[in-house]
């Protein structure tokens, strides 16, 4: 029986790869408790699970969602994520402190700049004080 039954599946599924993953699902399912949706006929659960696929009884895209839900280790979740781009742009500190304006985020950037510039030192200058590009050395 099992024989005419996996090529009775192969119709659906053409995969057998794919089929044998399929039956061995729906197989555990049933072996958890699972209504069946056609008769036993004193055949085991993997042979019940390929006629049930072999007759249309079970739908071959929810069985693939559930396996591949029952094989994954972490779930994702379409949660909204919070954008920290505007808190950014409205000078806030992004928890990491109190909260400042755009004026005073404005004057601490300036400064860290001029910091910037006075760690690195003054750049090389020609004679006639213009800044040397390196393009042109």
């Amino acid at each position: 029986m099992a024989r005419v039954t996996v090529e009775d599946c192969v119709l659906l599924v053409p995969n057998r790869f794919d089929l044998v993953l399929l039956a061995a699902q729906r197989a555990r399912a049933i072996s958890a408790g699972a209504a069946l949706t056609i008769d036993r006929d004193n055949d085991k659960n993997p042979v019940v699970a390929l006629r049930e696929i072999a007759d249309k009884t079970v739908a071959v895209g929810t069985l693939t969602e559930n396996l591949i839900h029952g094989l994954q280790r972490h779930v994702e979740r379409d949660e909204p994520v919070e954008d920290d781009m505007p808190r950014l742009m409205a000078g806030q500190d992004m928890g990491m402190g109190e909260d400042i304006s755009p004026e005073k985020f404005a004057q601490a950037m300036a400064d860290l700049t001029s910091e910037l510039d006075r760690a690195l030192g003054p750049d090389e200058e020609d004679g006639d004080g213009s800044v040397e590009d390196d393009a042109e050395a």
